[in-house]
């Protein structure tokens, strides 16, 4: 339970109060900790540092996380202190993100068996010269690597599900299945309605 929590995920604003990104809240926490940044109240707008917030007792029917001598509340939104540049205009390429385009999902078959049964597979072998890049890079299951083994997916009469590319810059490149209704002051209702483009 406590590690649900934590990994729930918490929304970053810069100085300006635009959302730049978002984390889990047990980054979000430590950041508060370290006096990066401070936790927004949704309701009033007002700002918590980490002694202000640790004093909060949460309300009956709001997460927490309990601590050796107290219960602390799940922050939602967070305001960097010194932060006040936009992010970069491109989604990185990376493993972690090759799992968030493709939505944890075999781009062969389609089933999402877990992260420890998903390997990225290269459409165009690396011995037949592909490159790691998101137009060559996409999740497969262990079954379906396996059998597409080192060939491209017409020989091994398999096909792509969806064409991989970079996916098109968001200013907070999530998982779109997870909606925070405090968000909604900070984030436009068309974020959550757009699936995450290609």
């Amino acid at each position: 339970m406590v590690s649900a929590l934590l990994q729930r995920p918490t929304l970053i604003l810069n100085r300006n109060w635009q959302p730049v990104n978002v984390s889990t809240v047990a980054r979000a926490l430590v950041m508060l900790w370290n006096e990066t940044v401070r936790v927004v109240d949704p309701a009033d707008y007002q700002l918590y540092t980490w002694s202000d917030w640790v004093r909060l007792r949460p309300r009956d029917d709001e997460p927490f996380v309990r601590a050796v001598s107290f219960r602390l509340r799940v922050p939602e939104i967070v305001t960097l202190n010194e932060y006040d540049r936009l992010p970069a205009k491109a989604v990185s390429f990376s493993r972690r993100n090759v799992f968030k385009r493709d939505r944890f999902t075999c781009q062969y078959c389609g089933v999402q068996p877990g992260t420890g049964e998903l390997t990225i597979d290269h459409v165009l072998p690396r011995s037949h010269g592909g490159e790691s890049t998101w137009e060559n890079c996409v999740l497969a299951c262990l079954n379906c690597n396996k059998r597409k083994a080192d060939r491209i997916p017409q020989q091994a009469n398999m096909r792509l599900r969806n064409v991989p590319g970079r996916p098109r810059w968001k200013p907070l490149y999530a998982p779109q299945d997870v909606r925070i209704e405090s968000w909604a002051k900070f984030v436009s209702e068309a974020y959550w309605n757009v699936e995450l483009e290609r």
